[in-house]
């Protein structure tokens, strides 16, 4: 029988405005490498980080939560002049933060 992958939990949050900070630049830094720069990129990154932290002041550990939380709320920002839209950028958000944790984000493992 195949095993459900289980579910990754951060650890609690020491200091959610210096996680929003790292996310920020870490998140800015992933997308002006994937695609050439683009000035609405500083305020992509900077909402997604806001979302973050406002999630792990509120406890949220869970990374699904994390991400579907960045998904959503991304939703109304306008990626008019941008290459990415809500779930790629919920995408790197979470790829980073698993990077940060030392988790291979390759093929389930």
């Amino acid at each position: 029988m195949v095993e459900p992958i289980p579910n990754i939990v951060l650890p609690p949050a020491q200091n959610p405005q210096q996680e929003g900070i790292w996310l920020e630049q870490a998140l800015l830094n992933w997308l002006n490498q994937e695609f050439p720069p683009e000035q609405v990129n500083t305020q992509i990154a900077h909402r997604a980080a806001q979302i973050f932290v406002r999630q792990r002041m509120e406890d949220e550990n869970d990374l699904i939560s994390l991400v579907m939380a960045i998904v959503t709320e991304m939703e109304a920002f306008d990626f008019s002049n941008s290459f990415y839209g809500q779930f790629a950028i919920a995408n790197a958000v979470s790829d980073l933060l698993l990077d940060s944790l030392g988790i291979d984000r390759c093929c389930g493992q």
